[in-house]
Order: C-alpha cells, then structure tokens, then sequence
C-alpha cells in the first residue's frame, strides 16, 4: 500500500489570482480547500510528490475538480434574488474545555475577528475545574464569562453554558477549533427563517500531518460535505430506516435558537450521551432528533466552515472511533425506547451491520484502504453500546439533571408566527 499520509492542508481564494505553492516540500499530496472570497467552495487533491504546484497545475487541478460547483455558483450569482438581511440576534458562544489550555487560547484568539458582528458573549465552560491552566487562559481575554461545571460530561458542560447565556442564538463549539473571518455571519444566516430553530456548519481539518488524522478523514471526520442540507418534518418522515441526523453535522460547529432548550419537547442535550459519559458521542444527533420530531428545521450551512485540529496518534483515534461506535447505537436505542420509534431497529439489525459488512468486503478487494483494525473497532463498540448506555444512565441519575432555562411565556410556534408577522 503506498503511503498517503502527510497531507499538506491549503486554502485558495478564487476570487484573487491564483498563485503557486512552494511551502508542500515534503508532502506527497496536497488538499486545497477552495473559497471564493470567503464562501466555500469544496476542496480537490493534488499529488504534488513533494515539490511546489505552480499556479498551471493548481488551476487545472480547481477546473477540473470544481467545474461544477463554481458554474452553480456563478449562475447563482445571476439568477437568484438579493439575501434578505440578517437580523442582528444577541449571540452566546459557549465553549466547553478540560484542560486543554493551548487549544482554548487558540479558539478564543480566532474568536475576536467575529466582534465586529454585534452582540456577542462568550461562554467558556470549565469541565475540569480546580486548576489554574483554564482560568489563566481566560484571564487573557477580558470579554470571556469564565464558569463552572463540575459533574464530568461534555452534555452537561455545555447545557450549563446554554443555561448561563443570554444571547437570543447559542453557539456551540469545541475548544479544539479555530474560526475563519467571516464565519459567525455565515452561520447564522439562515435564522432568517423563523421556522430554522438551528444552523450546523462545516469542520475542516487544520492539518493531516499525521496517519491518525487521515485515518479519521477517511473515517468520515467532522465534517459532512460541500453541499447544503435543509431537513425538516418532510425529511424527518421521509425514511423507513433510522432518521439520518448524524448527517446534519456536530455541535463542534453549531448554533441554535436559544429558546428550544425550555421547550419541553427539545430541552437540552441528553446528559446520558456525549464525551465524557460511558456512551461517547451522540448527544447533538439526540438533539436534532428532537428538533425535528417538534417540527421545526435544521440547516447544515456548509460555508459557515471552522478549523479543528484531529488527534495526532493512533491509540487516540481508535478510542475516538469506539467512542463514536458505542454513542451511535446508544442513541439508536434511545430513539426506540424514548421516543418510540421503531425504525431504530432496521439501522441497528439492518442497516448498520450492512455497512461494516460492505466496508470489510471493499478492503478485502483492495477498493478501500480503510485498514480492517479499525472496522473491527467500530464493530466492538457498537457492541458494547447497549452496555454504555445502561451504565450513562445510572451515572446521571446519580449526578442529577442538568436544570432546564425557564420556559418563555409563549411557547416557539408563536414565536415564530410573530416573526413571520413582522
């Protein structure tokens, strides 16, 4: 198998001259991410086999990539009606951490190009409190509300930050990205809807320097694609097997309307999944779920894109992916057995075994590089899913709830039938 890995990570702007690139020495590929003063485009490999890519090549490359994304957008440009403007919301940004101080003051250092928006607050979250690393971190920015959460868990550190927030939008990162310029307004964008209750993003990687982040972009990565994905009670009926929400994107990059968490048929995320709890992830999906279930739309905003900095070793990435194995079938069976919905179990009897299935056969056929370890580690921990889900739940019972914000005096359909009003 010929090596893949280190991949060098760009950025080109086609609305400026195209140039070429001499910093990829050493790289055998090149991934460049393509915008157009400052909406992304997609993004297009070049096997550079560690030399420069002159601007020829890197123009040919984006041509023959890109044609058709950069056509679409250019017939946009001339047949679709102005943007209507973007109401200017209060935005809450709340960034759960634990311990990770370089990280955090490179969030927050990214964070300052999106002042100029308007009201914005943000909201670190201390997930590990007790030592000094954090609060020193956001001692540096004076615009930080530094708070604490003590009960170990990412749902009910960031529940505690959408709780303590005040802005009309909660948005949800990780500390481990960085924002462009630009980005805040791209994402909420799309609130201009009343009937949007929340907009997800795209999220890049930063860097594929090593085997593990590869590993984990062919795994799928964080982000979910190039092109936009509006899901509503349509879509959210439309399929016989497990409603796909994994697809809508990741609370890494996420913003909602902050009065859904006192809406008794959303509320907040689901403590029981997510990092830090025996289940590992799942709890955004959760949560789209519910949004969706109540009737209201979710849109994946693939332009409002951050950077995120993937695990850099091998013993990482396969815990990641256990993680992410376990929390999907948890939240399978959350869906079956909280809400009802029967079509959990055609994804997890069906569906699910199918795709390791299908994996495991294109590898044997040497049509897939994806290595058979880490097929197998997915398989185990949807096997030990059940398990983790049983062991999450009688944690926070012990923990307790996270305490729901107080419900508005109207309930979301009014709201949103007074701003359609408007």
């Amino acid at each position: 198998m010929s090596r893949e890995w280190p991949i060098a990570v760009r950025t080109v702007d086609v609305a400026a001259p195209i140039e070429a690139i001499h910093d990829v020495s050493g790289y055998p590929r090149t991934r460049i991410f393509v915008h157009e003063a400052g909406t992304l485009v997609g993004s297009v490999d070049i096997a550079n086999a560690g030399g420069p890519i002159s601007a020829t090549s890197l123009r040919q490359a984006i041509a023959g990539g890109l044609a058709w994304p950069l056509m679409r957008r250019a017939v946009e440009r001339q047949i679709v009606a102005a943007p209507h403007p973007v109401p200017t919301y209060s935005v809450s940004i709340v960034i759960p951490t634990c311990n990770r101080p370089d990280d955090l003051r490179r969030c927050l250092s990214s964070l300052r190009s999106q002042r100029a928006y308007g009201r914005v607050e943000i909201v670190v979250v201390d997930n590990r409190p007790g030592g000094e690393a954090t609060r020193s971190v956001a001692g540096e920015f004076p615009e930080v509300r530094l708070i604490e959460e003590r009960r170990p868990g990412l749902s009910y550190a960031r529940n505690a930050g959408f709780v303590a927030s005040s802005g009309d939008i909660a948005v949800a990162i990780d500390d481990d990205v960085t924002v462009p310029d630009g980005w805040l307004t791209r994402l909420l964008a799309p609130f201009a809807r009343p009937e949007v209750m929340c907009v997800t993003g795209n999220v890049l990687p930063v860097a594929l320097d090593a085997e593990s982040q590869c590993r984990f972009e062919a795994y799928g990565g964080l982000g979910k694609g190039f092109d936009p994905i509006e899901a509503g009670p349509d879509w959210f009926g439309s399929y016989r097997t497990a409603v796909p929400t994994w697809r809508l994107g990741a609370t890494a990059n996420a913003a909602f309307r902050r009065s859904i968490f006192s809406d008794p048929r959303i509320g907040l995320l689901d403590e029981a999944l997510g990092a830090g709890m025996p289940t590992g992830c799942s709890e955004d999906t959760y949560l789209f779920y519910r949004i969706l279930k109540a009737g209201f739309t979710i849109v994946y905003q693939p332009t409002a894109w951050v950077w995120h900095r993937h695990r850099v070793d091998q013993r990482s990435l396969r815990h990641q992916i256990f993680s992410y194995s376990k929390g999907h079938v948890a939240y399978q069976l959350t869906t079956l057995f909280r809400e009802g919905d029967s079509r959990a179990l055609v994804r997890l009897f069906y569906s699910l075994p199918k795709v390791y299935a299908v994996r495991i056969w294109e590898r044997l056929r040497g049509r897939s590089e994806y290595p058979i370890p880490l097929i197998t580690t997915e398989i185990l921990g949807s096997l030990a899913g059940p398990l983790a889900l049983w062991q999450a739940r009688r944690r926070v019972r012990r923990l307790g709830p996270s305490v729901r914000p107080q419900p508005h005096a109207v309930s979301l359909e009014s709201q949103v039938a007074e701003t359609s009003a408007h």
